[in-house]
């Protein structure tokens, strides 16, 4: 093989490294651009349910309907799930492969039990008469609460998704960034979480 052969193939090679690592920088930036968009849209909800909280049509308001200790306990299993899922990433720093699946599994089950209990919540009001569509406050209250579940349900879907890649493929590149994209938008779900809990139920409690 010529010399400029040599040369062109090492270039290649070379060209390909570098995209590949253009690549792992690509998905944090799509990510973080997702998770931009996914604001907005959350940001939206919040206005839609700020401007109609109080458009209850004759029907049952926050006060009459809401169970604060219980959407306390609610608040406390994703914050607990926060915790656990953080653990798993310093595990995940130590190079600790089967922590790691343990303290995401933990982390399964805390989210899994949220999602349970908002299910219940939604179903307890739709039998109480107290559906999306008794009146424009309720719709908004569904949709902005009902948005937060679907994301943690992909949230939960995701994690699974990890545990098995993690078993299969160990802690390479590629799985720590996703694990890290994952870290992101699990805590992200746990700040809206928060605001839904501060500007929907306690501020409709009291």
């Amino acid at each position: 093989m010529s010399s400029s052969a040599i040369t062109a193939n090492h270039d290649v090679i070379a060209h390909g490294a570098d995209e590949h690592h253009d690549d792992g920088s690509k998905t944090l930036l799509g990510f973080w651009i997702y998770l931009m968009s996914d604001c907005l849209i959350f940001s939206a909800l919040f206005a839609t349910f700020g401007v109609l909280a109080n458009a209850t049509a004759g029907g049952p308001s926050g006060k009459e309907l809401f169970d604060l200790p219980y959407v306390l306990g609610e608040t406390m299993l994703l914050l607990v799930s926060s915790f656990t899922f953080g653990v798993a990433m310093l595990n995940m720093h130590a190079e600790r492969r089967n922590k790691v699946i343990g303290w995401l599994f933990i982390t399964l089950l805390f989210g899994a039990a949220f999602v349970a209990m908002e299910i219940h919540e939604f179903a307890h009001l739709i039998h109480e008469g107290a559906g999306p569509d008794r009146s424009a406050f309720l719709s908004s209250y569904f949709t902005l609460v009902g948005t937060h579940g679907l994301h943690v349900t992909c949230g939960l879907i995701w994690i699974v998704v990890m545990m098995d890649m993690l078993r299969r493929y160990g802690l390479n590149d590629a799985v720590r960034r996703r694990l890290s994209c994952l870290s992101l938008f699990w805590h992200f779900l746990d700040v809206v979480w928060i605001c839904v809990f501060t500007i929907v139920y306690l501020r409709g409690v009291l």
